[in-house]
């Protein structure tokens, strides 16, 4: 059984677009969708900071001072973290937040993505949202009638030309992502999702 996409701007076709229940059509599954969220802002961190312990900083070789008879505290090393300049305790070192995501749960997720954006009237279909010229005026013309203030637009490698990045860069709240490129954050966080044709047609063959 096929469901139908809506589509704007779109004076060649009845109005929609025909795709594949078992993709657009899965229930939502929250927990994995958030698993996914999470999994792709933790792979965003850099995860470079460091500071030195106790063996990496300099000194601390020899005693500083004989073990009694000076009237301080005994002390072994230089490098003691209750020392200025001596070594962190507990010290952070580079480390890597990467989760692992098989490739099923991936594509499950993303289909309840999709399934759930179609559910909310978030998901539209044109072939008009490609601009003829790197116009950014005649882009927000386009999107005069999207009554959205997130906007992501959704296109194949091939129509991802300079004159769509150049026309939409500066308008806020637009973004535009290939489908190979995609991520569950913007999905999930865009209003608006505006997907051309051959969009749609290479997620059903990624998602199938």
């Amino acid at each position: 059984m096929a469901l139908q996409i809506p589509a704007i701007n779109d004076q060649d076709s009845a109005g929609t677009l025909d795709v594949a229940e078992e993709i657009f059509g899965q229930e939502f599954n929250e927990t994995l969708v958030h698993q996914m969220v999470v999994r792709y802002l933790a792979g965003a961190r850099a995860g470079t900071k460091a500071q030195k312990n106790r063996s990496a900083v300099a000194g601390g070789g020899a005693k500083p001072w004989r073990q009694k008879g000076t009237g301080r505290a005994r002390s072994g090393t230089m490098s003691s973290p209750i020392w200025r300049s001596g070594g962190v305790t507990f010290a952070a070192q580079p480390r890597s937040f990467a989760q692992k995501l098989n490739k099923k749960m991936y594509k499950v997720g993303i289909r309840s993505i999709f399934s759930e954006l179609l559910r909310q009237d978030r998901l539209v279909v044109s072939d008009q949202i490609i601009p003829a010229g790197p116009k950014t005026k005649e882009m927000v013309a386009k999107l005069s009638d999207v009554d959205a203030k997130r906007i992501l637009i959704l296109a194949e490698e091939a129509e991802l030309t300079d004159n769509l990045i150049l026309a939409t860069r500066n308008i806020p709240y637009v973004e535009v992502a290939t489908v190979n490129g995609l991520n569950p954050v913007a999905l999930v966080s865009a209003d608006k999702v505006i997907a051309t044709s051959s969009a749609v047609k290479q997620i059903e063959e990624h998602l199938s």
